[in-house]
């Protein structure tokens, strides 16, 4: 079912933060960029933005991360005001915070879904079969007789002043040990894989990141599209994306 296109706003900008010179940037000067971009384009001085970072090695968490779920070893975790629960980022890992206002009739639900479409599309010309499952949000591949179903790009949001914060996180190639610190997104049934470790090898970060941005282009326009079918059902569960308008 194709959904309803939206008045075309303005072509968004990318921005590779350090990422085409090899150069980590930590969360916390993430975090404060993605505040100094978010007024501006919120305050329509700016179009929408995206920018794609390699953070250095962080847990984030979510305002519904639960204790079991943190790191066990007393790592820092850093508290931010998105939705979802407690996720890594690192080197290896592509992440993208775009930053777009949401034309009206446009809901964060519908947001995230099209961010996970581009996602899909992106890594379906990389050869693999990835989409979503009901009731998680993310991007996913399914479970093959062997593995469990496997998490390859995590997402959380926030909406302030209809305009959009934080992001989506791909594994191209990170260390996925990190991962066993914590319960990822607070999904204890599932696993986490990355480019690499279903491919044998990975583009770089900046290869992906341009290989994106059609995908972002055209489902941040807030055009008509058509979503992938997920991959299998589950029972619907309320999901917080951090909506605050």
């Amino acid at each position: 079912m194709s959904l309803p296109a939206q008045p075309l706003p303005e072509p968004i900008e990318f921005d590779y933060l350090g990422l085409t010179e090899g150069r980590l940037v930590g969360y916390r000067d993430g975090w404060a960029r993605q505040r100094e971009v978010h007024a501006q384009v919120a305050d329509r001085t700016l179009p929408g933005q995206v920018l794609f970072v390699e953070h250095d090695h962080v847990f984030t968490a979510g305002h519904r991360t639960q204790p079991h779920e943190r790191p066990v070893d007393g790592t820092e975790v850093v508290e931010v005001d998105r939705g979802g629960k407690i996720t890594y980022h690192g080197p290896g890992q592509l992440v993208g915070y775009p930053i777009v206002p949401l034309p009206d009739g446009v809901g964060v639900v519908d947001y995230v879904r099209r961010v996970e479409e581009a996602l899909i599309r992106l890594l379906a010309d990389y050869g693999l079969t990835t989409g979503r499952i009901e009731g998680r949000t993310g991007v996913w591949l399914a479970a093959d007789g062997t593995r469990p179903e496997r998490k390859i790009a995590a997402i959380g949001v926030r909406v302030s002043r209809r305009t959009t914060l934080h992001g989506f996180a791909l594994n191209v190639d990170p260390d996925l040990s990190w991962f066993g610190r914590i319960v990822p997104c607070g999904i204890d049934d599932a696993g986490v894989t990355s480019l690499a470790a279903e491919l044998g090898a990975a583009p770089s970060l900046t290869d992906v990141a341009a290989a994106a941005e059609p995908y972002l282009s055209d489902l941040l326009s807030f055009t008509g599209y058509t979503p992938s079918a997920p991959l299998l059902s589950r029972p619907q569960t309320a999901v917080s994306y951090g909506l605050q308008l």
